[in-house]
């Protein structure tokens, strides 16, 4: 089999890589990403080392040629988080809405016959009455939520008019360590605000629920989609029941693991209507050798341990590359990335590339 994997260098991709690499000894894995995240590595060791090949491309200009082939597309590229697709509205949608509906149509043309993509719990916003199943209304209230939204409709179109077997897995919020982790994600940052400061903040009143899921999960959910028999469209939501927490309930968790920590809440808080349980029977029923494995406990340690051997000691993390929104930033005030997030071109001045950082 030959897998094809966009936007393999950041998050989730190391933890993929690895997966596949054990789990289908004999496949040709292929990674497709910018390079953009390179650098941020958490791990001694180069998560590509794994793969068959690595090619450096834009999402939105991959070639018709780099499909030939290929059996399976997971596609993970994206401006993956609330933060950035807030400060990067429009291109958030460019870039995980259009760009993946012509990854697909790409995929289609050459003949691929599946596709999974990375969608996303948050798709439910503000959800009341209940844990949330596939068949309820969407409530998107961010742009990244809002882009997942529209890239899933236009994925069932593009799977009911080429017979491309699309799977959108409805993730939930992703933790853990990895080869490349990041510290913006709930779990993860208060783990490394427990090891660095000795206490977790939680900026909202706690109240929030969010389903949860360690990336080494969402790595075996992926490896079930792409071999999946059954519908050609199916958009199901991937985690597990026990994994649904309030937001004071992680931090107290994390404060368990580790011995002297303080919970700091802000009872005060204006409500944050990003709050959604969900109901996972259906991925429970179509993938019952695929469930979740890692607990919530599981995943502290797994943290506590991985961001210990990296060394993370300052308290100040937060304005690291660690947190994704920080290397956008840096590379847009230096002009190697233009506003719409694509690298400069070779041969580029700098007075040209500086008036398109800012245009």
């Amino acid at each position: 089999m030959k897998i094809l994997i966009t936007g393999n260098m950041g998050y989730v991709g190391p933890a993929l890589s690895a997966h596949l690499r054990r789990t289908m000894p004999n496949a040709e894995l292929i990674g497709v990403d910018t390079g953009l995240f390179a650098h941020c590595l958490t791990e001694e060791n180069l998560p590509e080392r794994l793969l068959d090949r690595q090619v450096f491309a834009d999402v939105r200009e991959l070639p018709q040629s780099l499909f030939e082939g290929v059996d399976a597309v997971v596609h993970l590229a994206a401006v993956s988080n609330d933060p950035m697709g807030g400060r990067f509205e429009a291109v958030t949608d460019e870039i995980n809405h259009r760009a993946t509906l012509k990854t697909a149509a790409l995929a289609a043309k050459a003949g691929v016959s599946t596709f999974v993509f990375a969608s996303s719990c948050s798709m439910y916003g503000f959800a009341e009455g209940g844990a949330k199943r596939e068949t309820d209304g969407l409530n998107p209230l961010t742009a990244y939520a809002r882009s997942k939204v529209a890239a899933e409709a236009g994925l069932a179109d593009i799977s009911r008019e080429t017979g491309l077997r699309v799977s959108a897995m409805r993730f939930s919020t992703a933790c853990g360590f990895s080869g490349r982790t990041r510290l913006d994600l709930v779990l993860n940052d208060f783990v490394a605000s427990a090891l660095t400061s000795g206490k977790v903040s939680v900026l909202s009143d706690g109240t929030p629920w969010r389903p949860l899921i360690h990336v080494n999960d969402m790595a075996r959910a992926i490896e079930w989609a792409i071999e999946r028999d059954g519908e050609q469209f199916l958009a199901v939501n991937v985690g597990t029941d026990s994994w649904n927490y309030q937001v004071h309930e992680l931090a107290e968790a994390v404060a368990r693991s580790i011995p002297g920590t303080g919970v700091e809440i802000n009872r005060d808080a204006p409500p944050d209507r990003r709050s959604y349980k969900v109901d996972f029977n259906l991925y429970r029923s179509l993938a019952p050798a695929h469930q979740p494995k890692v607990t919530l406990a599981d995943a502290v340690e797994d943290l506590k341990r991985g961001l210990t051997a990296f060394g993370l000691r300052d308290a100040n993390y937060r304005t690291s590359n660690l947190v994704r929104l920080n290397v956008l930033s840096a590379r847009i005030a230096t002009g190697a990335l233009g506003a719409d997030l694509s690298f400069a071109k070779f041969g580029d001045s700098e007075a040209e590339m500086r008036q398109r950082s800012v245009a």
